[in-house]
């Protein structure tokens, strides 16, 4: 997509982390930007931040794990911005897990595949239909996860399993718009190359009330990016992290080649992936060592 001035941006997930900063930096290149979100301090904030910048805005509450929901900011964004020529499936959490997976809760399943994997489904049932009977060129972009895509994190199997799901669903959609010859691009957006300092491990905040938790916070102890600093600094290891504008800008200059790969990697990553590619080859049994 060559230039963003005037075109219509829709961004679920879009109040805070890696949507917050994709939300500002289409913003800043003159698109018109609609925000869901049910966070309601964070959609309070990005509106008030879009504002002082006089991007034309608005922010809906938007529960991705509804398909009316997600119809209805489609609407909104046509009704009161024009129409939609991006969209970006982006809401995602973190379930917070540890341990064996044969002890997590049913509701610590559902609450994350439900959020990750069928706010992607209801995304693309919402969003898709609309883009196509345009006509026009337009952008559908995936957030998804190396952790999951190309890698498998051993300590994380809920939201490995929803960002393997998410990627599948993502590359299967690419796949067909292009067998359709169809106006609209599909991406997989991949946050990094090193952790993103983003809400998600703090998600319970916004975990509904029939799928909460017995207790308070994640088994792991892990609530934010500052805490997993701290863990590793104990093992004398520093944690190299990203920040969500830099993955907003590696995006953005993805979408204007209409790449499909939306993705920045570091050479330990790139080794990661041989790895497990050389392995299956191979016909090797997994260890962790080469999986994550």
């Amino acid at each position: 997509m060559k230039g963003f001035q005037g075109k219509v941006a829709v961004i679920t997930g879009g109040a805070s982390g890696v949507g917050r900063s994709l939300a500002l930096a289409l913003g800043r290149r003159g698109a018109k930007i609609a925000v869901g979100d049910v966070d309601g301090n964070a959609m309070e904030q990005i509106g008030q931040d879009l504002a002082a910048e006089n991007i034309e805005a608005i922010v809906e509450h938007c529960d991705v794990t509804s398909l009316e929901s997600l119809n209805a900011l489609a609407d909104a964004a046509i009704a009161k911005l024009g129409g939609m020529d991006l969209v970006f499936a982006n809401a995602g959490i973190g379930a917070g897990e540890t341990g064996a997976m044969w002890d997590y809760s049913e509701k610590d399943w559902q609450w994350c595949l439900n959020v990750n994997v069928w706010g992607v489904i209801n995304s693309i049932r919402a969003f898709m239909p609309r883009l196509v009977a345009s006509g026009q060129p337009a952008h559908f972009v995936v957030t998804g996860s190396g952790n999951g895509a190309y890698t498998i994190l051993p300590d994380a199997p809920i939201y490995t399993a929803s960002k393997a799901a998410v990627h599948a669903i993502t590359e299967n959609l690419h796949y067909q718009v292009q067998a359709g010859e169809l106006p609209v691009k599909v991406s997989a957006l991949f946050p990094g190359p090193h952790v993103v300092d983003t809400g998600l491990f703090n998600s319970g905040r916004v975990r509904p009330e029939d799928l909460k938790k017995e207790t308070e916070g994640n088994e792991s102890g892990i609530n934010s990016v500052e805490d997993m600093k701290r863990m590793m600094a104990e093992f004398g290891m520093e944690l190299e992290v990203t920040h969500p504008d830099e993955v907003a800008e590696m995006a953005v200059k993805g979408l204007e080649k209409d790449a499909f790969w939306l993705l920045e990697t570091t050479p330990d990553t790139d080794e990661k992936i041989r790895a497990r590619a050389q392995m299956i080859l191979n016909r090797e049994t997994p260890v962790p060592a080469m999986v994550g």
